[in-house]
């Protein structure tokens, strides 16, 4: 299986660590689908602002937006089923990792980066 991912907060800005994440899954050939509150592009790939409205199996959703402003993509996010959510830093949220839990999804809270380097993803 595929294992598409869905970045949540990803920006345009170079410096930003969702674009350097994009980038690292890209490079490893992992199908991605990158949300942002901008539009923007990523390399070739474009940062949508909504969902896609096509069905997508994404496997992880890896969060890089602050815990208020993921309340809004809880359902959104609860509905893609994916296996499992990656908390980055700084946007650990036990409200939101308690309804994942909820729905059998696994809850990881760790840097999405640090996981690519050392073979954890």
């Amino acid at each position: 299986m595929e294992k598409v991912t869905l970045v949540l907060g990803a920006s345009p800005n170079p410096e930003r660590f969702s674009n350097k994440a994009v980038l690292r899954l890209l490079k490893r050939g992992i199908p991605v689908i990158a949300i942002g509150r901008r539009e923007g592009k990523i390399g070739a790939l474009t940062i949508l602002k909504d969902f896609p409205e096509n069905d997508v199996t994404v496997h992880t959703v890896t969060l890089y937006m602050n815990p208020v402003a993921q309340k809004e993509y809880y359902e959104r996010i609860l509905t893609l089923n994916p296996r499992r959510i990656i908390f980055n830093p700084g946007t650990f949220n036990p409200e939101f990792a308690s309804l994942a839990r909820k729905n059998s999804i696994e809850v990881v809270d760790n840097c999405m980066l640090e996981m690519l380097s050392s073979g954890k993803f």
